[in-house]
C-alpha cells in the first residue's frame, strides 16, 4: 500500500486483483481532478467496465452512461458516453504520458473530456500535450497490468469501487 500524502486528492480504485492507489494532480489539472472526485463520491464509477484495453498502450474506462452493470450496461456502446455534467476544458501541461499516468479520454475536440479516462501501460509520449494528465498510479500498477485486453474485451474487467481516500 502506498503512503497517502493527501487523502483528499487520492483515489482508491478496487479491481479484481487488488487496490490501485491514484494520486490526483489538482495543481496541474484542477477541473479534471475535481470531476474525478465528484464522480467517485457519487458512486458513478462503481462497476464501470474497462471498455478499451490495448496491450502495451493503455486501459480506458469511465463511461458512466454505458459501462455500468447495474445500469444499462451496453458493451457495444461503452466508450461513447460520459456523465450528465458538462464537458471539461483541456488542461494540457508539460507532464509526460508516462507509465501509470492517468489521461482524460476525449473526442477529437480537445475540450470534450467528461468522465472517461485511461491509465497508460507504458510511456506514451506521442500523447504529450494532446491529452490532459491529471493523476498517476502510486501503487497497484501490477493490478492494472492484469486488466483483460480487447476493444472491447470479451469479458471486460471493471472498477469494483472508486473512492476518495479521505472518505474511505
Amino acid at each position: 500500500m502506498a503512503e497517502i500524502k493527501d487523502p483528499e486528492n487520492t483515489i482508491l480504485m478496487e479491481l479484481k486483483d487488488g487496490t490501485v492507489t491514484i494520486e490526483l494532480l489538482p495543481d496541474v489539472a484542477p477541473k479534471h481532478a475535481e470531476r474525478m472526485k465528484e464522480l467517485a463520491r457519487a458512486g458513478a464509477y462503481d462497476n464501470v467496465v474497462f471498455h478499451r484495453v490495448i496491450e502495451g498502450f493503455m486501459a480506458q474506462t469511465g463511461d458512466v452512461a454505458n459501462g455500468n452493470a447495474e445500469k444499462e450496461f451496453n458493451l457495444r456502446r461503452a466508450g461513447t458516453g460520459g456523465s450528465d455534467l458538462p464537458d471539461l476544458p483541456a488542461e494540457f501541461s508539460k507532464l509526460p504520458h508516462d507509465r501509470g499516468t492517468l489521461g482524460a479520454a476525449r473526442s477529437q475536440n480537445p475540450n470534450s473530456a467528461n468522465s472517461q479516462f485511461f491509465i497508460n501501460f507504458s510511456d506514451n509520449n506521442f500523447l504529450n500535450g494532446q491529452y490532459t494528465v491529471y493523476g498517476r498510479v502510486i501503487s497497484g500498477m501490477e493490478h492494472v497490468d492484469k486488466i483483460a485486453r480487447g476493444e472491447p474485451p470479451a469479458s471486460p474487467d471493471r472498477m469494483i469501487s472508486v473512492k476518495v481516500a479521505a472518505d474511505a
